[in-house]
């Protein structure tokens, strides 16, 4: 173990923690009405439609992947007979299904943010600084995905989970994230990059946003028109 390991897996997650919760606080005690997505229905809707439902059931179903991988010990699924075998081949089949619908998700919103005008002047530089890290998390995680595949095959949940945790004991492995491939090496660090960036971009609405919120309808921009028609000689209202 060298010093930049321990900078990297010791001290970094905390720094990085604290930027996320400052940055949110700070961004939500200034900045009230840009804590939203800042919806650009009005300027494109049709591949709004398709690439975000993409982009949020996919993350959606990452994140889920993500808890379970990182916050429940082998033992306690083995204990409750799921098998090393069947959890890693269900991490790769929904796992990458999952990452891949996310992905594709996130290009066709980028392709409809450089394609429209109107939605591409009112890109944010801090989203322009969080889209291509968050691509790049995807496709590390994808990567990281793929080892999980025999034989060459890496049980994150004995190494990264593992680190993952003792984080919170505030005493970090170190050792078992250092002995990590690269692979999941880069992953880490890129996520820890878009959490970084988190607060100062438009993804700080997923603090914010409800469950319901994937399953609400989009929100309809309607311009002025006429009044409502006067029924039985009483307008509606």
């Amino acid at each position: 173990m060298n010093h930049l390991h321990t900078a990297l897996w010791g001290v970094l997650p905390y720094l990085v923690a604290t930027v996320l919760v400052t940055g949110t606080a700070w961004r939500y005690r200034y900045d009230r009405f840009g804590f939203t997505t800042r919806s650009s229905q009005l300027h494109e809707h049709r591949l709004l439609r398709i690439g975000g439902p993409l982009f949020h059931y996919g993350l959606l179903f990452v994140v889920v992947g993500h808890v379970i991988g990182l916050l429940v010990p082998e033992a306690v699924t083995e204990r409750v007979h799921v098998h090393e075998w069947l959890y890693h081949a269900n991490a790769l089949l929904v796992g990458g299904a999952a990452g891949l619908a996310t992905l594709a998700g996130l290009a066709v919103l980028l392709h409809r943010r450089l394609r429209v005008p109107a939605v591409r002047a009112a890109t944010s530089r801090g989203d322009r600084a969080v889209y291509p890290v968050l691509a790049a998390v995807l496709l590390a995680g994808l990567a990281a995905t793929a080892t999980t595949v025999p034989p060459h095959h890496y049980d994150y949940r004995l190494g990264v989970s593992v680190w993952f945790r003792s984080l919170f004991a505030l005493a970090p492995d170190v050792a078992a994230m250092s002995a990590a491939p690269f692979v999941y090496q880069a992953h880490v660090l890129l996520g820890l990059a878009l959490f970084a960036l988190w607060p100062f971009s438009r993804l700080v609405h997923a603090f914010t946003a409800p469950l319901g919120y994937l399953a609400r309808p989009y929100i309809v921009y309607r311009s002025r028109g006429a009044r409502p028609a006067v029924r039985n000689g009483t307008a509606r209202r």
